[in-house]
């Protein structure tokens, strides 16, 4: 187990614009950190650099306060498991597993003892005489992480391991992930693009937008308090609303808005953390009640999904170019697609953003 610092890191391939833009982090010893966002935002690019797959441009890493710039991969103490299983198709999942250790010179002993540990862990003992092509996907994973198991790593590193499966197996493979880390409580960091995963795995997430940390935090500080629109956005399915909005009124108790020009005034009992007239209010589904159509926020259903145990309600507000969506009980009846209905916000659950994208809500 390990601590892991970065201090300024930057990436900059020869004269093109920086990926990583100064990005600065504690990860604890044993933590599970997971690193979010979307496609091209440089959080594989980071997992890369800490493995030294990647050379660092500029600042500092410290695994366990010691300098790891110019160190090799393999006198880091980190181990990585990737998208692609990489597993070789000649040998069997025992020798798959036990190849680095051979490569470093251990008994056959050794070896066989640390995969045959790594295995039982995995609940793959009953596989270790297979090839990888005898195997499921899941299972192809789960030797791929047993061979980063036998190393017995300071950091375990995870690039969307996941991504290659079905809905079902991801399922069942997050779960198994969370239970390897509580058995092994290893420092683990795990990247993907997916915030069920984030939100599910993680002690802490870290969600990357064009090579900076927007915000990190436990995952429900993140999904409750969000620093920006981004982060908003980013975490949660069906994703954040984001109407305009016109503050009508505010006072040092909370804040009146002016949405979808007809309809009553919204009444919210945070106060604003800066000055603002034109603002845009963010509204997660869940907390997105339909309700008459004299109440709440004006809007015409355009679409109907129900789900079984909820319907999401597709809808537009006048004056908003965007859809609005909100997610209802099953077994509710609601109104059809063209009628009007009214969509009244859990008071205590909105957030309200400047058009630049930062929170003005003084948490």
């Amino acid at each position: 187990m390990a601590t892991l610092h970065l201090r300024g890191i930057k990436k900059q391939y020869d004269t093109g614009p920086e990926i990583i833009k100064g990005i600065n982090m504690d990860i604890a010893d044993g933590e599970f950190v997971v690193f979010v966002g979307p496609s091209g935002c440089g959080k594989s690019t980071m997992l890369r650099m800490i493995a030294g797959l990647e050379e660092i441009s500029g600042g500092d890493m410290l695994i366990d306060g010691v300098r790891t710039n110019d160190l090799p991969p393999s006198e880091r103490g980190v181990a990585m498991v990737f998208q692609s299983y990489a597993l070789y198709p000649h040998m069997t999942v025992a020798e798959n597993m036990g190849f680095a250790l051979k490569l470093a010179g251990k008994s056959k002993e050794e070896v066989k003892a640390a995969v045959g540990r790594a295995a039982e862990i995995l609940q793959i003992t009953h596989l270790l005489d297979r090839k990888p092509k005898a195997l499921s996907g899941g299972q192809r994973q789960r030797v791929a992480i047993g061979r980063a198991i036998v190393r017995k790593p300071k950091v375990f590193l995870f690039d969307e391991p996941l991504s290659n499966l079905d809905a079902a197996l991801r399922v069942q493979m997050r779960i198994e992930l969370a239970k390897l880390h509580q058995e092994l409580g290893t420092t683990m960091i795990y990247v993907t693009h997916d915030q069920v995963e984030a939100m599910t795995l993680g002690d802490r997430i870290a969600v990357f937008n064009h090579g900076v940390i927007e915000q990190i935090g436990r995952p429900l500080e993140l999904y409750e308090r969000p620093a920006n629109q981004f982060v908003g956005g980013f975490l949660g399915s069906p994703k954040m609303n984001f109407i305009p909005a016109a503050v009508a009124q505010k006072s040092a108790t909370g804040v009146t808005l002016k949405v979808g020009g007809a309809g009553s005034p919204l009444v919210l009992p945070t106060p604003l953390a800066k000055d603002a007239r034109e603002v845009v209010l963010g509204v997660r589904p869940e907390h997105l009640h339909v309700v008459a159509a004299s109440e709440g926020i004006p809007a015409k259903v355009d679409l109907l999904e129900h789900l079984g145990d909820s319907v999401i309600v597709y809808a537009s507000v006048p004056g908003s170019d965007q859809m609005v969506v909100a997610k209802a009980p099953g077994g509710v009846r609601l109104p059809q697609a063209g009628e009007l209905i009214g969509l009244k916000p859990d008071d205590g659950a909105c957030h309200i953003f400047a058009p630049s994208g930062e929170s003005l809500y003084r948490h």
